[in-house]
């Protein structure tokens, strides 16, 4: 029977010292601030010794780490002179430590850029366009705000509010006025107008720079007055449009309204 022959370890292939001394630490869960430097550089060395491979010039770089091992951990291995006063003596690991931060940060960068470059590699970028180009319409910018005007305006509201409240005891006096319309009139008013020309818009009847707030009102409610007694009818299309009123008989029923002379007729009291 043949002799077996020896399985062929293969090594994995470092890119330099701290490569190699940070793996070592990974391996082994080793506190990178607390590094147990005498079991680190044993294995160090054993690495070393089966990494034969190597050419003079990575060689050397692994030698002077080698060295540098040896040197902290002989220098962990003195005894203090000074027992008392160790708290002075700087950590000889404290170097290799910088070093092994400064290289994992490295390392960490190095893998994202990797990264960035495999998933973004292939992608293609569109060129910045300007909007008319793709159809897009540029709307010019709005005027600039006319200072003048502005100041104007400004000065317009301020004298309004000036005059408006100026006399608080007099607008009070506006407040508490009370003005009397009559519903009776109103509707006398509505119905003369409708049978002089047998259709009539509400606002023709009351319009707005003539007739006052309360005026309007109380007409309206006349015309309400007169649709519930089924004396006309109105017509609007949609709402907040205009009202279209005609009669629907020929003759008011006056007693129906209290409009006969001979009863006394209602008057409603509105507040502005």
């Amino acid at each position: 029977m043949a002799a077996l022959e020896n399985p062929q370890v293969r090594l994995r292939k470092f890119e330099g010292p701290l490569d190699l001394l940070f793996h070592l630490i990974e391996k082994n869960d080793i506190d990178i601030y607390d590094i147990p430097i005498a079991e680190v550089t044993d294995q160090y060395m054993e690495y070393l010794d089966k990494m034969s491979s190597l050419d003079m010039e990575v060689a050397s770089e692994f030698l002077l780490m080698a060295a540098t091992l040896v040197h902290i951990k002989s220098r962990m291995l003195l005894p203090d002179r000074n027992v008392a006063d160790t708290s002075s003596e700087p950590d000889p690991r404290e170097e290799l430590v910088v070093k092994l931060l400064e290289y994992r940060r490295c390392k960490m960068l190095a893998n994202d850029l990797k990264d960035r470059y495999r998933d973004f590699s292939k992608c293609m970028y569109r060129l910045p366009q300007t909007p008319s180009s793709i159809g897009i319409k540029v709307e010019s910018a709005p005027a600039p705000v006319d200072e003048e005007a502005l100041g104007k305006s400004i000065e317009d509201i301020c004298k309004r509010n000036k005059v408006r409240f100026a006399d608080i005891a007099s607008r009070i006096t506006h407040i508490l006025k009370r003005d009397k319309f009559s519903i009776r009139d109103k509707i006398r008013y509505v119905w003369d107008h409708l049978k002089g020309r047998g259709k009539v818009f509400f606002h023709e009847l009351f319009p707005a720079h003539q007739a006052e707030k309360m005026d309007r009102i109380v007409g309206f409610l006349a015309v309400l007055e007169l649709l519930r007694g089924d004396q006309i009818k109105a017509e609007q299309e949609k709402p907040f449009d205009v009202i279209l009123i005609e009669p629907k008989k020929e003759d008011l029923d006056e007693e129906r309204f209290g409009l006969d002379p001979s009863k006394e007729s209602k008057e409603l009291a509105a507040y502005d």
